[in-house]
């Protein structure tokens, strides 16, 4: 079962779809219920607590062992794997986990995933990998169009939205130098005229993480207040010039809102300014006729970042960079040796992105996108909106106090005072029918909650809201 699917061909993998009678969606679906488990006597992910038992935790210092002077056979490591690792699981593909941004992964990106890893490319040059390279490109077309991006922006995977980010400000970087004479790949920042960058007061940490890595600095970015949304003040908006870096906001990883972004790209753009938006989950409401208003003027940035392990449902890792100044992408991350085959044909993918060797990310996103369709994109952005609704519902009619707008998919809950806020979400953390963080926004301390699964039904939202408004009164959170 498991251990043959990790060391079988791709023939006789089909074979085993073919003699069980599934489909690769079905087969994938059904052997990771067998293996996703809590204990033997509860194997369905969707019914075993979201969240790890203090038993499952404890074994794994059985683990902790000297590295053995003789090999294990692969069954015997597969079901220590599944044995110890298995119950000590987050259950994070199932549909009640609802922390930190995360969706599950579709049943057919997973199947995707398990056939990448056995053709094992190498995606960094189209000559040695065309399948899996000419596949990213074609999903990187479907994404720009989607976007509504300009049909001649590049674009990379990357490991996730820090690289992404990371990536697209390199390609900010890159351009801005070159326009002042100076050439920062060659040359470095030592000497170099400075660069200033306009960030949000709520800017997301891996924004301020990827500046410091492009030696730009966390501390030196200018800082626009925020409205009681988290949302950029156009009103106390700054004067920006040609070596200015804007970088804004398509989803408040607490709120969910939306900088004013057609107001500020515009403002920005009156200055000769580069602007970068930041759009980890809040990208993907382009693709819905009922979200998309929230990102009007998106398309008029330079840049853009996104999760496709957040709302698009593949596994991780999978970010995405997008540049409308392809040139400047690939000059701020191209690599040249001679050993390296040159095509000027085709595109090599390890020109868009940090790293040379990477695995072939793009084939899960494509499967995603295949699979999905604009119509079942729509469909599952706009269902963990309603189901976010929902919860704002439920718990605000139970007397608690949802302290954001519920535009997107992120709901903020108070319980009370702080320690009693903190005190029911580690209370649901550890009741098991859902998991949801905790964080402090605007000085409010709250429980938050991240609807991104394609799992997630409305059944789910009602169960995981009715755990919540037992545990908060278990722990005597009164009602407003």
């Amino acid at each position: 079962m498991v251990a043959a699917a990790h060391h079988m061909s791709l023939r006789s993998l089909h074979q085993l779809f073919h003699d069980e009678g599934l489909t690769v969606a079905g087969w994938i679906r059904k052997r990771r219920l067998e293996c996703c488990r809590h204990d033997l006597s509860n194997p369905a992910l969707a019914s075993r607590p979201v969240a790890p038992s203090a038993p499952a935790l404890a074994r794994l210092k059985e683990l902790e062992e000297p590295l053995p002077a003789k090999g294990t056979p692969p069954e015997q490591i597969l079901q220590l794997l599944d044995d110890y690792i298995s119950p000590a699981t987050m259950a994070m593909a199932g549909p009640r986990f609802f922390g930190f941004v995360i969706g599950g992964a579709l049943p057919v990106t997973v199947a995707a995933n398990w056939l990448s890893a056995a053709w094992d490319q190498n995606c960094g040059l189209f000559l040695s990998t065309p399948g899996v390279s000419r596949l990213e490109e074609i999903a990187l077309g479907w994404m720009v169009d989607l976007f509504g991006f300009p049909p001649q922006t590049g674009a990379g995977f990357v490991t996730g939205a820090t690289m992404a980010n990371f990536s697209a400000l390199a390609a900010a970087r890159n351009r801005i130098y070159q326009l002042a004479g100076w050439n920062v790949e060659a040359d470095g920042l030592f000497g170099a005229p400075p660069v200033t960058v306009v960030v949000g007061e709520e800017a997301h940490p891996t924004v301020l993480k990827s500046l410091g890595l492009l030696g730009l600095g966390r501390n030196r970015v200018v800082r626009v207040p925020v409205d009681g949304q988290g949302r950029m003040r156009a009103d106390q908006f700054p004067r920006v010039d040609e070596r200015t870096i804007v970088c804004l906001q398509a989803g408040n990883l607490n709120t969910g809102a939306f900088d004013p972004l057609r107001d500020l790209c515009t403002r920005a753009h009156d200055g000769r300014a580069w602007v970068h938006i930041d759009g980890a989950f809040g990208l993907w409401a382009k693709a819905s006729p009922q979200l998309a208003h929230l990102t009007a003027g998106i398309e008029l940035a330079d840049s853009w970042a996104t999760d496709a392990h957040k709302w698009l449902n593949v596994p991780y890792d999978s970010g995405l960079a997008f540049s409308r100044d392809a040139a400047a992408l690939r000059a701020a991350m191209s690599v040249s040796a001679e050993y390296l085959p040159k095509d000027a044909v085709y595109r090599d993918p390890s020109e868009f992105t940090p790293e040379l060797s990477r695995r072939a990310r793009g084939v899960e996103v494509w499967a995603a996108l295949r699979n999905l369709g604009r119509e079942g994109l729509a469909e599952l952005f706009e269902r963990n909106c309603r189901g976010a609704q929902l919860f704002a519902q439920r718990l605000s009619a139970a007397g608690y106090k949802i302290l954001n707008e519920v535009v997107l998919n992120q709901v903020l809950v108070s319980f009370g005072a702080p320690e009693m806020t903190q005190r029911v979400t580690a209370g649901i953390q550890q009741d098991g029918t859902c998991w949801c963080g905790g964080t402090v926004w605007q000085k409010q301390t709250a429980m938050r909650i991240s609807i991104c699964s394609w799992a997630t039904t409305d059944e789910d939202v009602e169960k995981s809201a009715a755990a919540m408004i037992r545990v908060a009164r278990e722990c005597g959170a009164t009602a407003r």
